[in-house]
């Protein structure tokens, strides 16, 4: 499924400039992937969709310094500052501590926010595999920015494309 979604990473810029999902399919199979692998990787996209439309990103806070009165819905799902995500057993044993280790650093970094984790995540506890390996979650990772439509800085995009095996240590 992975290779199947990092080819439609590849070719589509952005996931609105994605096909249909039948003329997709019939692009896939063109392609030469298995059909078996274009139908769990096509209804992974399609769940990402749901998941994407569910989880609002959370707005900004007006430049006044003044908290709003009536915060949006949006505003509601945002974590606090001073909150921190507990894993369930069961993410835990699926992601393992590369992964969530992973999941963290992009957090402190700025690049990943609550609202994306949780999609990534989702999409993660999602896959097929009994466990997560570090590069199939940065494949998740990318798929969400590309299906939102956020371009992720040129450092973070590095971390995500390039292997940390072959780096050497200065």
């Amino acid at each position: 499924m992975f290779e199947v979604l990092v080819f439609v990473y590849e070719n589509y810029w952005h996931g609105a400039s994605c096909p249909e999902p039948a003329a997709l399919e019939q692009k896939l199979g063109a392609v030469g992937f298995d059909a078996e692998e274009i139908a769990e990787a096509l209804g992974w996209l399609q769940e990402l969709s749901v998941a994407a439309r569910e989880q609002p990103a959370p707005t900004t806070p007006p430049s006044t310094g003044y908290a709003s009165p009536k915060p949006s819905s949006s505003e509601a799902l945002a974590q606090s500052a001073h909150s921190q995500r507990i894993y369930t057993a069961a993410e835990q044993r699926h992601l393992g501590v590369a992964c969530l280790g992973f999941v963290t650093f992009l957090e402190s970094a700025g690049a990943l926010p609550s609202y994306l984790r949780e999609i990534v995540l989702e999409r993660a506890m999602a896959a097929p595999a009994r466990s997560m390996a570090l590069a199939d979650l940065k494949v998740i990772v990318l798929m969400v920015f590309w299906r939102l439509g956020i371009e992720p800085d040129a450092l973070v995009l590095d971390e995500l494309c390039d292997d940390c095996a072959d780096r050497v240590a200065h």
